[in-house]
This record gives C-alpha cells, structure tokens and sequence, in this order.
C-alpha cells in the first residue's frame, strides 16, 4: 500500500511521497522490497495514488532488485485495503499486505507459513508496544487510596500493518469503494468469520511522524544497512 498523501510528513512528502523518503542510503520501499525478496517474495504489487508517477518511474519493474513490480494504480482513493479489490484476478494464492511506510526486520516466511494453517482468510500482525505513563495511577477503595503505583507502563497488542490474505477474502471486500481494513476485520466479526493473528517479536517502526523517520535515520545501520541500495545484491 502506497498511495497515501503522508499529510504527517509534510513538508517532505510534498516533493517526496512518503514511501521513497530516504532511510540511510536507501529508501522506506526499497528496504522493504529487499526484505521481501530475502523471504521469498518475488512478485510485488504496490498500490500507488499520489505522486504514483513518481513510485512508478523511480522502482521500475523490479529487475534491478532481483524482483517483479507490478503497479496498481488507482484512480481514487480507495483507504488501507480497498486498492487490493483491483487486483483480485492476479492475487489467487494466498499474499501478503503490507503498508509502505513500515520497516521491520520480521521473518515474513516463518509467518505465512503460520497463516496457512490457520482456518481463516485474514492473519493479522499485531506488535506489542510498551507506552509510559506520566502519572502516578491511583487505586482507591471509597474514599481512601489503597495503593498508588508510580508511572506504571502501559503494554498495548496493536496492528503492526502486516497482513495475510487467502483469496477467499475478496468475497468481504466492496468493489471500487474507500475501504480501511479495520472495516473489513469488524466486517468479518459481523459475519461470525474468524480472523487470525501472529505476534511478532521483532524490531517494527510505523514512519508516521517526523519523529518516526528521524528514528528511522538512527536505527538503519543497526538493522537494514544490510538492504541498503545496492540493487542486484
């Protein structure tokens, strides 16, 4: 998924759509492209909207990272899974979704292979985070406090933006219609369809704000000079 406008980013992502930001000496797509094929992921479609001419001309087709690109572009905006509707007479195995602006060192084989034995038609990748809380949280009983715990951390299981997807889905998802996936997870809810989920342990980052892709710039050494742009490698 690459279409977004990366409102968050600005002003880098007024010249620069949010997916090709530059991470050490790659960029947020690349990396993940060479994360992919690391796995065995060999054929890629990238849903592209704002500046798709720019993702476009500046990946290719994917020879030059040992990989085949297919584009999808849509002609309006379709939300976080709606843009996959568009291809659902190329996607007849089960695939992977992934949003473009996520870098992650997780085993993607280990978890499709995971996903496949599961009975449903939707995995989802969910991450724990730990946020600190200010605050000293207090306990009471009535009017009297019986114990107050000094900024505890708060653990969150969240939606790492990581999916699998058998093509079963595509029967849930509403054609040429704005469609985010937590409808269609709600949606499968709805209709007593059972949704998987994979915990992941590995070093995840969502670049959704400066501070994000400033944190991006600082942990590339440590987890993906090794996808740096080297193409061919």
């Amino acid at each position: 998924m690459a279409g977004g406008l990366g409102t968050r980013l600005q002003p880098f992502t007024k010249i620069i759509p949010k997916p090709l930001l530059p991470i050490g000496e790659s960029s947020v797509l690349e990396i993940q492209i060479h994360c992919l094929k690391k796995h065995g992921f060999n054929d890629i479609y990238i849903a592209t909207n704002y500046k798709a001419k720019y993702i476009e001309t500046f990946l290719g087709d994917g020879s030059e990272y040992g990989v085949k690109i297919t584009f999808s572009r849509e002609t309006k905006p379709l939300g976080t899974v709606g843009p996959i509707e568009l291809l659902k007479d190329q996607l007849t195995e089960p695939f992977l979704l992934m949003n473009g602006d996520i870098l992650t060192t997780f085993n993607f084989k280990k978890a499709y292979a995971s996903a496949l034995k599961l009975k449903a038609n939707l995995t989802v990748i969910t991450k724990e985070i730990i946020t600190p809380f200010e605050f000293g949280y207090v306990i009471s009983r009535g009017k009297y406090i019986t114990e107050i715990r000094e900024k505890p951390q708060l653990h969150h299981e969240i939606l790492a933006g990581i999916y699998f997807l058998k093509p079963e889905i595509f029967k849930f998802i509403p054609k040429n219609t704005y469609y985010n996936m937590d409808l269609l997870i709600k949606s499968l809810f709805h209709k007593k369809q059972k949704v998987g989920k994979y915990l992941m342990h590995d070093y995840w980052l969502d670049i959704g704000r400066s501070d994000d892709y400033k944190t991006a710039q600082e942990v590339f050494q440590k987890h993906f000079r090794k996808y740096r742009n080297d193409k061919k490698s």
